[in-house]
């Protein structure tokens, strides 16, 4: 089912990355504070990382994960999310 593996990273104003904090990519998650059924396929991990089913469109994921987080108060004005789909040798430098 979670197949894709996800890095979550918070990008500044300068465009410095940090890992999203994991309890901020759990806070999301939850479904009950999405309320939407397409980010049910996501899996939480680790601080920056995230697995994922097939059908989680990642523009989509990355744009409501912003939101979210900004609603929250832990992305500041300037700050940006990415998401990158990480390839099997970038997974096992990532553990």
């Amino acid at each position: 089912m979670f197949l894709r593996k996800l890095k979550i990273e918070c990008l500044d104003e300068a465009g410095q990355p940090r890992p999203c904090p994991l309890h901020w990519i759990d806070n999301f998650a939850m479904r009950n504070f999405t309320n939407d059924a397409i980010f049910d396929d996501t899996l939480p991990v680790g601080d920056g990382l995230l697995e994922a089913g097939s059908r989680v469109p990642l523009t989509e994921l990355r744009d409501a994960m912003e939101s979210w987080l900004r609603r929250k108060g832990y992305l500041k004005a300037g700050d940006t999310l990415r998401i990158t789909e990480l390839t099997p040798d970038a997974r096992a430098i990532c553990r």
